[in-house]
């Protein structure tokens, strides 16, 4: 010890250590607010949707101007080249697949009608179009639907003087041959179910089930007729009155389908010897049974046996075509006004199951063009 530290007396001399150092803790990072980054995300998409919207609405008015939207304000139609060649004749290629109906469906809030009628417009605007080729595909469908397309088809050849040349697919029956009869030139595959020429209206009878279970109507009516079609009652309660009035319905709406049937094959023979007349018992196949392309050609319902490429050839000939055309179609264009709409509507949305096949839901009391095997 140097001699200038003064002793601690009392106390050995010990180490002291130093004092502990203390670490402050980790700053925590306050919680993030995910709803307003949610909100904030929200509104951000919804505002570039608003954009796109306007967007959409601006270009479209400029197509309307265009010509690409129907000038009685229908459906907007978009011209498609299916086959570019050279030279500027073109074919319209008009399809009708499915069922035939009036219903808006999923084709953008227009029906088939609709749109049938719009694309024939299109095609009679359009001087480059020399005809259509009308690609059938239906077993049919509804009676006034199908009427009112074969009414536009003979309107667009008289008013245009573009003739109408139908292409069958695999099925052009009842209604789908309904909308055929009216054309110029029907070509058919041999293989080809078609003819149906008939009517069907499709109910049921429940009253038997109601009494199984003791249920019975309380109907009150202002005419003895006012539920005629009705499925509550008895078979034996139906006046035979009522029966044939429903039979006479049936039996008019069928009178009409031959007279299309007839007066078409007519135009289209007296139009182009090579068409094929009806043969003189052709109202004996006119009961309802489906026949072969082969056995409608030697009845007269269909003018050739062949495919899609020797409608084209055909429809050259007819319209008198020299060279090639170039084959088009107008179809439906669905905007973003369009997909907006469709997703503001409120009404109940039904999940959809592709099975490869359309039923068609036939409603009680209403007639139809359709074939039987369509009938569930």
């Amino acid at each position: 010890m140097d001699s200038t530290t003064p002793p601690v007396s009392g106390t050995p001399f010990s180490y002291q250590s130093p004092p502990p150092v203390i670490t402050p803790p980790p700053a925590v990072r306050p919680p993030r607010r995910w709803g307003w980054i949610i909100v904030s995300i929200v509104l951000f998409l919804l505002l570039g949707l608003s954009v796109l919207i306007n967007i959409g609405g601006f270009f479209s008015s400029l197509a309307s101007v265009g010509g690409h939207q129907h000038r009685d304000g229908g459906p907007r139609l978009e011209e498609i080249v299916v086959e570019e060649h050279k030279g500027p004749d073109k074919i319209a290629i008009v399809p009708i697949e499915g069922i035939i109906s009036a219903h808006q469906g999923d084709r953008g809030g227009y029906d088939m009608v609709e749109i049938i009628k719009a694309q024939l417009q299109r095609a009679d605007d359009d001087n480059d179009v020399k005809a259509v080729i009308l690609r059938v595909d239906s077993p049919g469908g509804e009676v006034l639907a199908s009427d009112e397309i074969a009414r536009h088809l003979t309107k667009f050849q008289k008013t245009s003087g573009k003739p109408v040349i139908v292409s069958m697919g695999s099925l052009a029956a009842s209604g789908g041959y309904y909308v055929s009869a009216p054309c110029s030139w029907i070509v058919a595959n041999e293989l080809t179910i078609t003819g149906s020429i008939g009517v069907i209206m499709h109910g049921y009878n429940y009253r038997g089930l109601m009494d199984k279970i003791g249920l019975k109507p309380d109907v009150y009516k202002s005419g003895k007729f006012k539920n005629m079609l009705s499925g509550d009652r008895a078979p034996e309660e139906i006046a035979p009155e009522e029966r044939a009035m429903v039979q006479k319905l049936i039996d008019d709406t069928y009178g009409k389908f031959k007279d299309v049937v007839a007066t078409g094959r007519k135009a289209a023979h007296d139009g182009n010897k090579e068409a094929h007349a009806l043969a003189k018992d052709w109202t004996d196949y006119a009961d309802g049974r489906v026949v072969s392309g082969k056995d409608a050609l030697e009845i007269g319902l269909v003018d050739e046996i062949g495919n899609f490429e020797d409608a084209v050839a055909r429809t050259k000939k007819i319209a008198h075509i020299v060279g090639s055309a170039s084959l088009i179609e107008y179809r439906q264009r669905m905007d973003f006004a369009d997909i907006f709409g469709l997703l503001g509507k409120t009404e109940a949305r039904v999940v959809k199951v592709d099975l490869g096949i359309e039923s068609p839901k036939l409603q009680a009391g209403c007639m139809y063009f359709i074939a039987p095997t369509y009938i569930h």
